[in-house]
């Protein structure tokens, strides 16, 4: 199985494949999200260590049962090869209907077939107020007439 755009990216095809990424994380679909990573893939997500697949999947269905009304932007910082940079936001709320922002950057790493081997985030949340959530669109994909991170000082 291949998951293109493939590396080495270009400009276009590394901008292409974080919009992938966002999109694919905001259908919450855990199993869907967790096909875009090799069997091995190895993550670092805040304190939490994923060496496989499955162990990502684990993470993801833990995360989104958690944190609903998810809703996340991400934006490409840099690339080169099959290494991409990216920087992200994301809001939601907990049980308690509590609003959180978090912000964060990773680093990924691909295998050939464009499947990513290697996930390295560190973030920071922070509590909001309703009033001050700034992801309004539909659940499910951001529409391209939204702003990005950029666009909304973030």
């Amino acid at each position: 199985m291949s998951r293109p755009p493939l590396p080495p990216f270009t400009l276009e095809s590394a901008i292409q494949k974080v919009r992938l990424a966002e999109d694919g994380w905001n259908t919450r679909d855990a199993t869907k999200v967790a096909q875009a990573y090799t069997l091995d893939t190895r993550w670092r997500n805040r304190v939490e260590f994923c060496t496989t697949r499955d162990d990502a999947l684990a993470f993801l269905t833990r995360k989104w049962n958690k944190e609903h009304e998810y809703r996340l932007i991400k934006e490409l910082w840099a690339f080169a090869g099959n290494r991409i940079a990216v920087r992200y936001a994301y809001e939601y709320r907990d049980d308690s209907a509590r609003w959180f922002r978090a912000y964060g950057n990773e680093n990924w790493e691909f295998a050939e077939d464009g499947l990513m081997a290697h996930r390295h985030a560190s973030i920071n949340e922070m509590p909001i107020s309703e009033s001050e959530r700034l992801f309004h669109w539909p659940l499910g994909r951001r529409p391209d007439d939204h702003p990005g991170l950029s666009d909304l000082g973030l």
